[in-house]
């Protein structure tokens, strides 16, 4: 039986939405920013990379012909032979850009709600909640209490926290409670712990994740996230091809943080890793083991964590030609009938102003469909991808989206 590999390059967008002016996105583009600043010789940095991007493998599957059908424009250095593969555009429909609705989406199960966000302002979160969080979690307060850039915000209370044992809890324009605490001084599992309690507390206002972020380090030496973060998020409201996947008997991998984007609802075996590599290793290893009509769902996070919430132009651009150049060795996994797409959950732009998504149309870069490579058009729903998925493997079809 067929299988299929679904691989989310998290917030490579390749252009605004029809409606990224309601976000106040018009104009975002992470791809073809990060290739203009490339072409112009604005993201090299020594010891890391240099000149044009070089991406000669994605712009095999098409990445080039997909920013073109998003935005009437091929970027400097993704022009290129014809491709091997399929490749399209696509609009999500759900509310909001950040990554929940877009993997769920991808699932086949568009967001029909309006996630809960936190005001802009000092302090955010609402004070019934704060108490309730305080006295349920045995906390002495909080820090923070407002709109903020993680390594920024732990960088300036890491040392207050340290004195004062307030774990500090700050959000962003995305639907998110995140809760930062020293992981040796305050203890990984109690920073779990209180993360429970905020999950809970925040399910009434529809928050679509809470994020515990433990850290390391001391005030002499500056502060270091770890690899010990933890997304607590809620299930999606109906079945996704995950789901569907499980309940035919099939067999899934899910590597990453999928399964706490779909809080661990039809995710299979779980494959964990910190950095792109580490992923990539991880997806090769789980395409070598899985079974026939089986279903692998991989996040790259680091290209929107390390680079692209930070700003980061060079690096964002080098983890990109890192990803590239591992491509063949993925390709070489896949066996005859096998489904290969690579798209992305929203953009972060880091060219853009602030930290926060940007509202984006995502690459949809298709290996294996059997038929001849080409465009698949502008899509009006990240659901097509789900729908393509349940189709190929033989699936109940999805509730939305339409097979390509």
């Amino acid at each position: 039986m067929p299988r299929a590999a679904l691989l989310v390059l998290d917030s490579v967008g390749i252009g605004g939405a029809p409606d990224a002016a309601l976000y106040g996105d018009a104009g975002a583009d992470t791809v073809g920013h990060i290739a203009e600043c490339c072409a112009r010789g604005e993201a090299d940095r020594a010891g890391l990379r240099n000149g044009p991007l070089l991406l000669p493998n994605l712009i095999r599957l098409g990445l080039g012909g997909a920013c073109g059908l998003a935005t009437g424009r091929i970027p400097p250095g993704l022009e290129g032979a014809a491709p091997h593969a399929c490749y399209g555009s696509a609009a999500e429909v759900s509310r909001g850009k950040d990554t929940p609705s877009g993997h769920w989406e991808l699932a086949g199960v568009p967001v029909p709600f309006d996630w809960g966000n936190f005001p802009d302002s000092i302090p955010c979160f609402p004070p019934d909640l704060v108490a309730a969080l305080c006295a349920e979690a045995g906390l002495p307060g909080i820090l923070g209490d407002r709109h903020a850039s993680g390594t920024a915000i732990i960088e300036e209370l890491g040392e207050e926290h340290l004195r004062t044992a307030k774990p500090i809890c700050y959000t962003s324009a995305d639907s998110v409670l995140q809760i930062a605490a020293h992981e040796e001084a305050f203890g990984l599992a109690r920073l779990y712990a209180v993360c429970a309690v905020a999950r809970r507390l925040v399910d009434p206002l529809r928050i679509g994740r809470v994020i515990a972020r433990p850290f390391v380090g001391a005030p002499a030496t500056g502060f270091q996230r770890t690899a010990n973060r933890r997304d607590l998020g809620v299930p999606p409201p109906s079945p996704t091809i995950l789901d569907r996947a499980t309940a035919a008997g099939r067999d899934v991998v899910s590597v990453g943080k999928i399964a706490d984007i779909f809080a661990h609802s039809g995710t299979g075996r779980v494959l964990k890793a910190v950095g792109t590599d580490a992923l990539l290793d991880r997806t090769l290893e789980g395409l070598s083991s899985l079974g026939d009509g089986g279903l692998l769902l991989a996040n790259f996070v680091d290209f929107d964590s390390e680079y692209g919430h930070r700003r980061d132009v060079a690096g964002y651009a080098a983890a990109l030609e890192a990803f590239d150049a591992r491509l063949p060795d993925l390709m070489a996994r896949l066996g005859p009938g096998d489904l290969l797409i690579v798209t992305a959950d929203h953009g972060c732009d880091p060219t853009w102003r602030g930290t926060d998504h940007t509202r984006e149309q995502v690459p949809v870069l298709v290996s294996g469909t059997g038929r001849e490579p080409g465009p698949l058009g502008r899509r009006t729903t990240f659901a097509d991808v789900g729908a393509t998925i349940a189709r190929h493997l033989g699936l109940e079809p999805t509730a939305a989206g339409s097979p390509f």
